[in-house]
């Protein structure tokens, strides 16, 4: 059931659908002859949209996020085990083409591989099933392990965690494959504005982690220039919304101990 909420409440919560969806009901009170509050509804779902596409709003929500946690340092202790959130693969078009099918987060799946290289020792687990509310046949697991294969990882000491929907399951799943011992030192790889919430939920189930954020979609300054490129404005708005919303949907519901993790 939270799974089937979160994701209902994501896709009504993203900006530019809930603009959308405000504009279109203005459309309507519009055409119902109630135009003074559909006028109003239109024009505060454009207004919101043009601030958000052009103004630095979407910088002052992905910030925090992406530099809470700071990077690895070069000189960081070689590690137990390196665990790799899912969610760098298009699992729909994957199934559909038959191929690796990488969206804007592949950071996370080469880092992996850089790590690895570094760290031959540590064990390597990916976990990522089907995020999709419909289902699916084939889960991201699949496709990066083809994937890591085609690029020559060696397999041994690398393990696939396929029944994970979601970060929480992420966590839980992770736990009781790997079995952590007490003092090892486990490296967690995913985007730097999924850490807080991932770190949060890995701390939560009783699984230490070490951050090594990656994927980064800002310089990590901010400024009040404004951005002439909207569809990028847009999709950190999106992306930055998603994860202020997961932080606070599982505080809520007792999956974290903390709104915000910090280091």
């Amino acid at each position: 059931m939270f799974f089937i909420l979160s994701k209902t409440l994501a896709f009504f919560a993203a900006p530019i659908n809930l603009a959308l969806v405000i504009g279109a009901a203005g459309i309507a009170l519009c055409l119902a002859g109630r135009r003074r509050p559909g006028c109003a509804l239109g024009a505060g779902a454009l207004l919101f949209l043009l601030a958000l596409g052009f103004l630095p709003i979407p910088l002052l929500l992905a910030l925090p996020l992406e530099t809470r946690f700071p990077p690895l340092p070069a000189d960081a202790p070689a590690p137990d085990g390196i665990i790799v959130l899912g969610g760098s693969m298009d699992e729909q078009s994957s199934s559909r083409h038959g191929q690796v099918v990488i969206n804007d987060a592949a950071e996370r799946l080469t880092e992996a591989l850089r790590l690895r290289r570094l760290y031959p020792r540590a064990r390597l687990v990916f976990t990522g099933g089907s995020a999709s509310l419909r289902g699916s046949e084939h889960t991201e697991a699949e496709f990066v392990e083809k994937f890591w294969t085609a690029l020559g990882l060696d397999a041994s000491d690398v393990f696939y965690e396929s029944r994970s929907r979601n970060t929480y399951e992420n966590a839980v799943f992770t736990r009781d494959l790997v079995h952590p011992a007490p003092g090892e030192r486990w490296l967690l790889v995913t985007s730097a504005t999924h850490m807080p919430r991932a770190v949060g939920l890995f701390r939560k189930a009783g699984f230490p982690v070490v951050p090594d954020p990656v994927d980064y979609r800002t310089s990590g300054e901010f400024g009040w220039t404004l951005n002439p490129r909207a569809s990028d404005n847009f999709a950190l708005a999106e992306l930055a919304t998603h994860e202020w919303i997961g932080l606070v949907a599982y505080r809520l519901t007792g999956k974290t101990d903390a709104l915000f993790p910090a280091p």
